[in-house]
């Protein structure tokens, strides 16, 4: 894919790279956050909401419905995969909660952009129109944008 091209997403996984704006608005708001030097307690806890009441439902759809298409065993899957299980951790990580804040923003962003740009792609070019419309009708109803936005404290205004 040429640098700046769209990406012609499949309109079943629609909802999902939907998801993933979400996810990188987060970590735009923790940036923000932090070059505002708003404390890591404030911002972590908002991430935490997030995470609790719209990433992880996101990150068990993608585990449930989505990956097995291309098979757990795939390579990009496995990737994928790790990378939750690491995602999870930060979220909750108790010691060092400024570093947890930074990591956060920075790989969760970097996932996003391998499931976006890589992942879903070959997800699209392995799977037909049937599998990706099955996969659709198992997720669950989405949360509304005004829910996953207002996840507490407003910390980047």
């Amino acid at each position: 894919m040429e640098k700046g091209q769209p990406i012609k997403r499949d309109k079943y996984l629609q909802p999902l790279s939907h998801d993933h704006h979400h996810g990188l608005m987060l970590c735009w708001r923790i940036k923000k956050g932090l070059r505002k030097g708003v404390s890591a307690e404030r911002i972590l806890a908002y991430a935490r909401v997030f995470f609790e009441e719209y990433l992880e439902e996101h990150f068990r759809e993608e585990e449930r419905y989505l990956f097995p298409i291309i098979g757990l065993d795939n390579k990009l899957v496995m990737q994928a995969l790790k990378e939750h299980i690491r995602l999870r951790m930060l979220f909750f990580e108790e010691k060092d909660l400024s570093k947890a804040c930074t990591l956060i923003a920075t790989e969760l962003e970097e996932h996003i952009r391998f499931e976006e740009r890589v992942l879903f792609n070959e997800i699209q070019k392995k799977a037909g129109s049937e599998e990706l419309l099955k996969m659709n009708q198992q997720l669950h109803s989405r949360p509304a944008a005004q829910s996953i936005t207002s996840c507490g404290d407003p910390f980047w205004v």
